[in-house]
């Protein structure tokens, strides 16, 4: 069994990670002035890798098409959910309205990447939506606490921004360089951070355990392992059964948040994981075609027919 099967469901526990660490890190540091350490630190690292192995330079449209993505991908994405969080949208709203981004991927693949959104794609993507609000379901009562057209717009923008820069990667760059690619995504990403941390912020970061831990995580393992399984996965696959894969997230989420802060899991949000996971499968499946049917021709055995 190719170990590429496994990448997926790699992608998502390690994804879902990202909102925990984000409940560490926030109350101690500025979403965006913690966002451009975070970036520009996992640029460094990043182009220390490429000359260990050796990755080759990007052409300077690639580069600049690398960058644009990244500015997207990580930095408006993650820039809009952490300003929103941390002006106060509740996590279970930015986890739904993030939700939307599987669907906004499958309305744009078409018309921008030339995709065919088939009908089990959007059976797929209704199903898993269906799945998220179960999940959200029963504590969307607590969540208008908070709520502004501000954080919200920001929260949306962020799903869309995500969504703009996976189908930008995937018709830019389709056979580039990982490493090379995600190197300059991440100097992308860093330069709208630092802009908007030097506009609004003042630099704050108290150097806490917690603050600490979030930060070694989030640039190892997410930036890097999380960013690079995902680049893979686009580059194997169709941006929409990609983009459902998210759908699972706040799902992973909630079971890591009921382990470590001893946050409760109700039926209804079991069933709703369950549901997810259906509209997942239905998504990112791969009917068996003609050719990988099984042979029904008779083995040689080595005398020939008259």
């Amino acid at each position: 069994m190719s170990a590429r099967r496994f990448v997926p469901a790699l992608f998502v526990v390690i994804w879902a990670t990202g909102f925990i660490g984000a409940r560490y890190a926030m109350p101690h540091a500025e979403p965006f002035a913690f966002l451009a350490a975070r970036f520009g630190t996992t640029f460094v690292l990043f182009v220390a890798l490429a000359w260990w192995v050796g990755s080759p330079r990007l052409p300077g449209r690639a580069a600049a098409n690398a960058a644009g993505a990244g500015a997207l991908i990580h930095g408006l994405y993650l820039g809009g959910v952490f300003w929103a969080v941390d002006n106060g949208l509740p996590a279970g709203l930015t986890a739904l309205i993030i939700g939307l981004q599987p669907l906004l991927t499958a309305i744009l693949a078409g018309p921008l990447l030339g995709e065919k959104v088939l009908p089990r794609h959007w059976a797929g993507i209704a199903v898993g939506l269906a799945g998220l609000a179960l999940v959200l379901g029963p504590r969307l009562g607590d969540l208008l606490a908070g709520v502004t057209a501000a954080n919200v717009a920001a929260c949306a923008g962020g799903a869309l921004a995500i969504a703009l820069g996976t189908i930008w990667q995937k018709k830019t760059l389709p056979g580039a360089d990982l490493v090379a690619a995600t190197k300059w995504q991440y100097l992308g990403a860093t330069i709208p951070m630092l802009v908007l941390a030097l506009i609004f912020e003042t630099f704050r970061f108290d150097p806490t355990p917690e603050l600490i831990g979030a930060f070694v995580w989030s640039v190892l393992v997410l930036s890097m392992g999380a960013i690079l399984l995902l680049m893979l996965m686009m580059r194997d696959g169709a941006m929409t059964e990609v983009a459902s894969l998210f759908y699972l997230v706040p799902a992973v989420t909630a079971l890591m948040a009921f382990a470590l802060f001893g946050e409760r899991l109700s039926g209804v949000q079991l069933a709703g994981m369950a549901v997810t996971m259906l509209g997942v499968w239905l998504a990112t499946r791969r009917p068996r075609g003609p050719a990988e049917a099984p042979s029904r021709e008779p083995r040689s055995n080595g005398r020939s027919r008259r």
